[in-house]
């Protein structure tokens, strides 16, 4: 999907890192959320509440998901988060991404 409809976009930015990774936060009207992001590189580790699903839409890095070892990722390609957990990334290139959060 290259473009959602029918939403609502938090205009705040939600800004980590120094300003290195920023998001906005897209709520539909099922009551879903997700966040459209950008990442420069460097290395971030991000704390989850819920279940995540990260899709790298353009880009290159490296993810440590809790119990795994590292394995990269790369644009068109996605890995799923553990709610409760934290997970780091080691980001390559200038990276886009769509966050969508699993209830």
């Amino acid at each position: 999907m290259s473009e959602f409809t029918n939403v609502t976009i938090v205009k705040k930015a939600n800004v980590y890192f120094d300003g290195n990774v920023s998001s906005r936060t897209i709520k539909f009207a099922d009551g879903s959320s997700k966040t459209l992001g950008f990442m420069l590189p460097g290395e971030y580790t991000f704390n989850t509440d819920a279940p995540e699903i990260m899709e790298i839409l353009a880009g290159e890095l490296e993810v440590l998901l809790p119990g795994a070892e590292w394995q990269n990722v790369k644009g068109g390609e996605a890995f799923d988060v553990p709610g409760k957990s934290a997970f780091t990334m080691k980001v390559k290139a200038p990276s886009d991404y769509c966050c969508s959060f699993i209830k």
